[in-house]
């Protein structure tokens, strides 16, 4: 029913931005704006295929994976886009110009597999580039947006990840828009995740044509790049929010080169950041502390909040950090964050997180799922093992 019902909502929206775009050029973006609020008032959560796969990606890996995140549970908790990242394309496009799916990976077709996701009430996502080339040397899509849009749009793509290898040494700024004015005129909803790594800051540009952005390099399975990662996307908190967010990478959790801890922060301050979800692991044989931390409810919550407030770093001494952000209802996300290779206390002050040092709060643990016993005035803190983090929302009581 709700699928159904979302079909509606976008079908009428739809109808309403396409008569919008015949009126004008002021008309023309304000329907831009609509589809991109419409598919983006929280981060996108769901699966890309790269992290654990690279190109060894297959149509029965993608089915599998669509049915575990089904049969697990997972879907129910919003991880809905299930995307196909680079090396699904023949190397060479037909004789009218178009992509084509590999037949050895993808001997059924992108429409067909599409359409299975799509049965499972999830959603189907892809991968191109603004280049010549994909990061691979498949085919891109600069000089083909329309046609490479029109093909996704045919095939039943609902996300698309558009990289920024092999281009034509032109600014991110004059090709990006090309393919978001693409997949607009196809008039089917496609979340456009814009990947040019943060180069040319696309946080200040990429509200305009896209649904989340890049502010970083490629992440990878180590401490250190969740570390630089978080610090990066940090620096651009301001310009997130509903219908745009900014994007530190995929999901590295249950890969197997961090420790249960390193994951869990992962996961918090992507969470806090309100950062896309995309697991990053293979779904279909993922250990019990992977599935812990990927379905913790109360975590998802504080990304999906309606708000859509990214937190950010507030406060730091050495290693210890404390990272905070406003939600709903006058709430507060805290996250203390031990970045050290020791066990440390840290202490989230009211005056760093936005609140009245007078005001009275109710701390719940979103990782222990339970309330603090005592209620808290002026500060909050807590023992963090190291490279840990401890995980609150706080809610006012008094004052």
């Amino acid at each position: 029913m709700d699928f159904q019902y979302g079909c509606f909502r976008y079908a009428v929206l739809l109808a309403f931005i396409c008569s919008a775009m015949t009126c004008g050029a002021e008309n023309r973006a304000l329907g831009r704006i609509l589809l991109q609020n419409a598919l983006a008032q929280t981060p996108p959560l769901g699966w890309n295929s790269w992290n654990h796969y690279g190109c060894n990606i297959n149509e029965n890996i993608i089915r599998e994976t669509t049915d575990a995140l089904v049969s697990n549970g997972l879907s129910n908790l919003g991880y809905t886009y299930v995307n196909i990242d680079d090396c699904w394309a023949e190397p060479n496009r037909d004789q009218n110009g178009r992509l084509v799916a590999s037949a050895s990976k993808f001997p059924s077709g992108i429409k067909a597999l599409a359409d299975y996701v799509h049965s499972k009430g999830l959603k189907l996502g892809i991968y191109s580039d603004a280049g010549y080339y994909t990061c691979q040397k498949q085919p891109g899509s600069l000089g083909h947006e329309q046609v490479d849009a029109d093909t996704f749009a045919y095939w039943g793509v609902d996300y698309l990840k558009y990289d920024n290898c092999y281009n034509d040494g032109s600014k991110p700024e004059s090709r990006y828009p090309k393919m978001h004015d693409a997949l607009l005129r196809t008039r089917r909803p496609i979340f456009y995740s814009l990947c040019e790594w943060g180069l040319d800051v696309p946080a200040t540009w990429a509200r305009q044509i896209g649904s989340s952005w890049r502010t970083t390099q490629d992440i990878e399975d180590k401490w250190e790049s969740i570390i630089s990662r978080a610090d990066q996307n940090n620096e651009y908190a301001s310009f997130a929010g509903p219908g745009g967010w900014n994007d530190p990478d995929m999901l590295e959790v249950g890969n197997g080169h961090m420790t249960a801890e390193e994951y869990g922060s992962h996961f918090s301050i992507w969470a806090l950041m309100k950062a896309p979800l995309l697991i990053g692991c293979d779904v279909t044989s993922m250990d019990n502390k992977t599935y812990e931390i990927l379905s913790n409810s109360e975590v998802i919550a504080v990304n999906q909040d309606p708000l859509g407030v990214q937190g950010k770093k507030v406060s730091t001494q050495g290693d210890l950090e404390v990272w905070a952000g406003p939600l709903s209802n006058n709430r507060v996300a805290v996250v203390l964050w031990n970045r050290s290779n020791s066990r440390a206390t840290i202490t989230a002050k009211w005056e760093d997180i936005g609140l009245n040092p007078s005001v009275v709060v109710r701390a719940r643990n979103l990782w222990r799922h339970r309330e603090l016993e005592a209620n808290h005035q002026g500060s909050l803190t807590a023992s963090v093992k190291p490279h840990g983090c401890r995980m609150y929302v706080l809610t006012s009581v008094s004052g």
